[in-house]
């Protein structure tokens, strides 16, 4: 694995690999048509250092990510490393909430799509019922109630409450936040809480009425989703394939 030697030298084993894990992030959420431009992030803890996170430059849109571009931040927002890039301390206050009070979740991803706002605009949000894609996530989301834009660093404790034990956010009338160990995990968690969201909006569009999947069928097969992906090692299965798919694409990400 590469990574430009010029700006990080020093790093350690453990970092290069967050760092071009996190690049891989950005390049698979350009990919899937995830980003906001420039805006929202995905964050890393730095293996070994308390209280350092890697994020993306500000101003940067997701497809030009690097490894070797990620800037390293303490849990204020503030940089903590030589790079010339600045960041957006603004957008680093939901995910230091999150890393600061749960610490298996090491990494943080927050999106603004169509589909994941569309459902955060609805009463009642996520069906988890309504298929095979949304089940894995029933009675495993939260939901968060809107109260302007993140600035607010009293917010940040009550985005932890309404997080509470899940690893997939709703935030209401503002878009979707996933966490996970791994950036294999936080990925996975994203990706199908898109998709989920996706099919919502297909469905609710034919005009029909919906068919739910009855309770007992649905904690039934949200249990099955947990050991598969966790237990079966379905989960780096996955995240093999995402990271194949980004290098017959472009590997630049690992730079």
């Amino acid at each position: 694995m590469s990574l430009d030697p010029s700006r990080h030298a020093e790093i350690s084993d453990a970092e290069r690999e967050a760092r071009i894990a996190l690049a891989a992030c950005y390049r698979l959420a350009a990919h899937y048509r995830m980003t906001d431009l420039i805006y929202t992030h995905i964050t890393a803890r730095v293996p070994g250092e308390e209280g350092h996170f890697l994020i993306n430059p500000y101003g940067w849109r997701w497809e030009e990510i690097t490894a070797s571009l990620l800037v390293k931040i303490d849990v204020d927002g503030r940089k903590v490393d030589d790079s010339p890039e600045g960041v957006n301390p603004a957008g680093f206050t939901i995910h230091s909430a999150i890393h600061r009070a749960n610490h298996g979740a090491a990494w943080v991803m927050h999106t603004h799509t169509r589909a994941g706002i569309t459902v955060a605009t609805q009463a009642r949000g996520l069906e988890t019922r309504l298929n095979q894609i949304s089940l894995q996530f029933h009675e495993r989301v939260s939901y968060h109630d809107y109260e302007g834009i993140a600035l607010d660093l009293d917010e940040r404790e009550r985005i932890v409450a309404s997080l509470g034990n899940h690893s997939a956010l709703v935030l209401r009338n503002h878009g979707l936040l996933t966490t996970g160990a791994s950036a294999a995990e936080m990925f996975n968690n994203m990706f199908y809480l898109e998709r989920a969201c996706e099919l919502q909006g297909a469905a609710q569009g034919t005009g029909e009425p919906l068919s739910l999947v009855p309770e007992e069928v649905a904690r039934h097969v949200a249990r099955h989703y947990d050991q598969t992906i966790h237990e079966e090692g379905d989960l780096a299965l996955e995240w093999a394939a995402h990271l194949r798919t980004l290098d017959s694409l472009d590997p630049s990400y690992r730079n």
